[in-house]
């Protein structure tokens, strides 16, 4: 997933059907649980989370909270927020939770976008075009508008209400519900579902040519499953450098659910961030959290995760050497 970043995957023999994921982020693990489930002859992966919430937490959530609250991010003096400053601007005032978990999961993508930039040799004319020294000048009409925000912080509404419904469920009925089967299609299929925040690197044609989208673009999906387990999207905002906005293309519908995992799992990330935090550092009071722990969803970190991570970058940059040295073999040779 880019330098300092990975997760090592292994399945979970008591737990039939359920993969375990352990996440190396800056040195730091962490495990995320994913039920398996089979679509029209592909296998797709679903987020569980680790825990629910009281209801009365997530109406806290869901709501407008009774004065808007005035926050001071703690990233705002890091390397990624000057470099992608004016692409995201967050909000001057947060008048519910739903438009304070979207600048949070904003901006651990566009962290993750940074680390990767920066780890890679950008192409002369990206940096041209866009890199400089961070921090510098960029062109603000790639910057996103209020209304793509505003349509990610309903969607984010709609993940709170669907996470409470299931935190009002017994235990044993989040548990068969987890799954999906082969007639029903993955929630990145959704019709209430339909905007994505890109999480990860991907490369596509859009107009004829190759571009990139990297994490913090923002996509629509624009139609059904196609043959070949593909689906239409456009780009609605994305950054310099990157696919231009408006250009249609395809991915496959596996990769849009991960996005809707990586979505999930940075909701329930900043869900935890308000939780544990509550009327400190400018948030404000909300009802017990009360948090039960959902036990298909708890797996212990796979120590082995981060060597073998490092292992993989080693061989690949090792491999990017060798293509290097031959490409540049064969023109002294010509």
């Amino acid at each position: 997933m880019g330098p300092n970043r990975g997760y090592l995957e292994r399945p979970l023999s008591s737990r039939p059907g359920f993969v375990a994921r352990t996440y190396v982020v800056g040195g730091r693990p962490y495990v995320s649980v994913y039920r398996t489930y089979s679509y029209r002859g592909a296998v797709y992966y679903r987020y569980m989370p680790r825990a629910y919430y009281h209801l009365g937490f997530y109406a806290w959530a869901y709501n407008p909270w009774q004065e808007p609250v005035y926050y001071t991010w703690g990233w705002r003096r890091e390397r990624w927020y000057s470099y992608y400053g004016p692409y995201f601007t967050p909000y001057s005032a947060y008048p519910s939770a739903a438009l304070w978990l979207t600048d949070f999961l904003l901006a651990e993508n566009l962290r993750l976008a940074y680390e990767s930039r920066q780890a890679a040799d950008a192409p002369a004319q990206y940096s041209t075009q866009y890199e400089g020294p961070p921090g510098g000048p960029q062109n603000a009409a790639f910057a996103l508008t209020p209304e793509i925000k505003q349509a990610i912080a309903e969607e984010v509404r709609q993940q709170l209400a669907a996470e409470q419904m299931a935190a009002a469920q017994p235990p044993s009925a989040n548990f068969q519900q987890s799954g999906y089967s082969n007639q029903e299609a993955p929630p990145a299929l959704d019709s209430k579902q339909r905007i994505f925040v890109v999480s990860m690197n991907l490369d596509v044609f859009a107009g004829g040519r190759a571009c990139a989208l990297t994490p913090g673009d923002i996509i629509l999906r624009t139609g059904d499953m196609l043959d070949g387990g593909r689906v239409g999207i456009n780009v609605l905002n994305s950054k310099p450098g990157d696919c231009p906005i408006n250009s249609a293309t395809e991915i496959e519908v596996s990769t849009l659910q991960e996005m809707h995992n990586q979505f999930r799992e940075q909701i329930d990330a900043g869900l935890k961030t308000l939780a544990d935090n509550q009327g400190q550092g400018g948030l404000p009071t909300g009802p017990p959290a009360d948090p039960r722990q959902v036990l298909e969803a708890q797996a212990a970190p796979d120590l082995s995760a981060e060597a073998a991570l490092l292992r993989q970058q080693q061989e690949a940059n090792q491999t990017e050497t060798e293509i290097h040295q031959g490409a540049n073999t064969i023109q002294s040779n010509m």
